[in-house]
């Protein structure tokens, strides 16, 4: 350790020492130099991108391209250090759309690993070949475009070789570089080479089947197309259903303006328009492609340009929960629609029909077909006393929202003449006193009935919250203390109002205390001092919109709870029928409010090889 009585001089740093330090900020691994060659490729305009890989990367690194080329006098410029095409001025800084724009890549590259190039522009008559060890610039032979070839990664500085993994983790991250790159660009085509055989191609396609071609047609039947506009700003791809969420974070893209990004502020956004369709803590998969002007976002943020900084944020955020939201709401009832009208299981005009807005409640059934007979020998569960809030603490408009089935007030319709004709079909029996099964189109289809009304009703009081109503207050007989420091202190007084909106009444106890007056009614069993400590908790990080749309959810997710059909309630066939009909008209009605799903569908083929018919 240098004692600090010997003070050393300020002095520049050579080059050399330059340029690994900056290594060491843009080169962390073999992806990483696969990523940079490749966004040099398609800013010289490439549309066929070669990446040949050896020992993962490490002994060898090829990139080449069908680009515009590199004059031969630029040649030992393209090695200096912030030496680039990209930019001139501060203005274009700022307004920058290419994915390169530093001048830092080669050098940085060059100073821990040996380095050639070879280029040979549209003009002219043959290649040039540069060494960067030796400054040796040489005739080569080749067509149009750059070659950048990278041996022994790390070689001058072997302390950070021994930080890399094992070749087949390293081919992994460099094939992962690759990937995000083609989904980007569908228009160009790229192939990468493994210790001399061919690991993966994508040629050029459209947007749609480069998705399909990188990320599985799986991830495409399972995901929902994104498409939206919103002023000069821009959102498309597709997102993932509840249903396929998986346990790691594997499977989330975003790209903004065309380059592959992680962004806390987006990912935010698409976390909180899943808010109560995930079950725990599984991770939505998603593809997305935000478009925004150069000069709304800021790409100098980062030495590896991994990290964007948005000059609007909120906009950002909204706009993005917004469109995810509304992809996620139609329910997969609509594709099996769709699918039962292609196969000319229903007609146009009945598919038509099915699209209709959702009823208003109370809950009553639309359309339901007469009353089958029940099953031979079928004795359903017995009904056991359901659970509800006590009279006094729900007002009559609450009650009526939350009543549960009743077919009484059945209006007459006719059904349809075909049976197979509801996306979700017709109810046969009770299983359990739990599930429903039904008959469509496609064959059985299976319902978890508390589920499936539960997200019923809690979609139904988010629309009369939205409307104007109010969530009710239960005042305290006895006050509950809350010791609170200052912090705390000082954000009830501050949000007053807002907790007030949720029904905590909190006033001044003593100078360490406050005295809780109300809690909701909807919460009557909550812990009204902890509800309290981590409202406050969450309004003093997050702010008063953001807290009270989450906490008025979580309180309505309450409610319906209370408020839906409960396990070995025996129903009707009508009001079977009556469930899964606001299903078909319920957004989000494929997962209940945590997450489970509510219902799952077993095709005709599926049930056959379960009997092993047909073999």
């Amino acid at each position: 350790m240098t004692d600090p009585a010997q003070r050393r001089a300020i002095r520049a740093l050579p080059d050399t020492l330059i340029s690994q330090i900056a290594a060491g900020e843009v080169i962390e691994r073999p992806a990483s130099v696969v990523r940079e060659l490749v966004d040099n490729a398609l800013d010289a305009g490439a549309r066929e991108i070669v990446v040949r890989l050896v020992a993962g990367g490490v002994r060898s690194i090829v990139v080449e391209d069908d680009g515009s080329g590199i004059p031969a006098a630029e040649l030992p410029l393209a090695l200096q250090r912030h030496a680039t095409s990209k930019v001139t001025s501060l203005a274009e800084l700022e307004t920058v759309a290419t994915m390169g724009f530093r001048g830092e890549a080669l050098a940085a590259i060059a100073s821990v690993a040996g380095v050639a190039l070879t280029s040979r522009p549209g003009d002219a008559t043959m290649a040039q070949r540069l060494d960067a060890r030796s400054g040796e610039l040489q005739p080569a032979a080749r067509s149009r475009g750059t070659t950048v070839e990278v041996e022994e990664l790390f070689f001058a500085t072997p302390a950070r070789r021994k930080f890399l993994k094992t070749d087949a983790t390293e081919f992994g991250h460099a094939l992962e570089a690759v990937k995000r790159h083609a989904l980007a660009r569908p228009d160009v085509g790229f192939a990468v080479w493994h210790e001399g055989r061919l690991s993966t191609q994508w040629r050029p396609a459209t947007p749609a089947q480069r998705v399909a071609d990188v990320l599985g047609r799986d991830f495409v039947a399972t995901s929902a197309p994104l498409d939206t506009q919103q002023g000069p700003m821009s959102l498309h791809g597709r997102i993932g259903r509840p249903e396929t969420a998986r346990a790691r974070a594997d499977q989330q893209y975003l790209f903004v303006n065309g380059r592959f990004v992680r962004d806390r502020l987006v990912g935010h956004a698409v976390r909180a328009a899943y808010e109560d369709q995930l079950h725990g803590s599984r991770q939505p998969s998603w593809v997305l492609f935000l478009n925004l002007p150069p000069d709304a976002v800021d790409v100098n943020v980062h030495p590896t340009k991994i990290e964007v900084r948005f000059r609007d944020g909120r906009a950002v955020h909204q706009a993005v929960q917004r469109a995810v939201e509304q992809a996620l709401a139609p329910t997969r009832a609509a594709g099996i629609e769709d699918a039962a009208i292609a196969a000319g299981h229903i007609p146009p005009s009945v598919g038509q029909a099915l699209v209709a807005p959702a009823p208003a409640w109370p809950l009553t059934p639309t359309p339901v077909e007469q009353a089958a007979p029940p099953l031979r020998g079928w004795q359903p569960g017995l009904a056991l006393a359901e659970p509800v809030l006590h009279a006094a603490e729900r007002p009559a408009v609450w009650q009526a929202l939350l009543r549960p089935l009743d077919d009484s007030a059945a209006p007459a319709a006719a059904a349809p003449e075909d049976a197979h004709a509801w996306p979700l079909g017709r109810a046969l029996a009770q299983v359990g006193g739990v599930y429903i099964l039904a008959e469509n189109a496609q064959g059985l289809v299976i319902v978890d009935m508390h589920a499936a009304h539960e997200r019923i009703v809690y979609e139904r009081l988010k629309s009369a919250r939205a409307a104007g109503g109010q969530l009710p207050a239960q005042p305290l007989l006895i006050p509950v203390p809350l010791p609170v420091n200052a912090v705390e202190r000082a954000t009830a007084e501050a949000e007053s109002e807002t907790l007030m909106a949720l029904g905590l009444e909190l006033s001044p106890l003593s100078a360490q205390a406050l005295a809780v007056r109300s809690r909701p009614a909807a919460l009557p069993d909550a812990d009204v001092a902890e509800l309290a400590r981590s409202v406050l908790a969450d309004l003093a990080e997050h702010g008063a919109s953001r807290v009270v749309q989450r906490a008025e959810h979580d309180i309505l997710a309450t409610m319906a709870c209370h408020g839906a059909v409960r396990a070995n309630r025996r129903l009707t066939l009508a009001e079977m029928n009556a469930l899964l009909r606001d299903m078909e008209a319920t957004e989000r009605a494929d997962t209940c409010n945590h997450g489970r799903p509510t219902w799952r569908q077993l095709s005709m083929r599926e049930l056959d090889g379960l009997f092993l018919r047909g073999r």
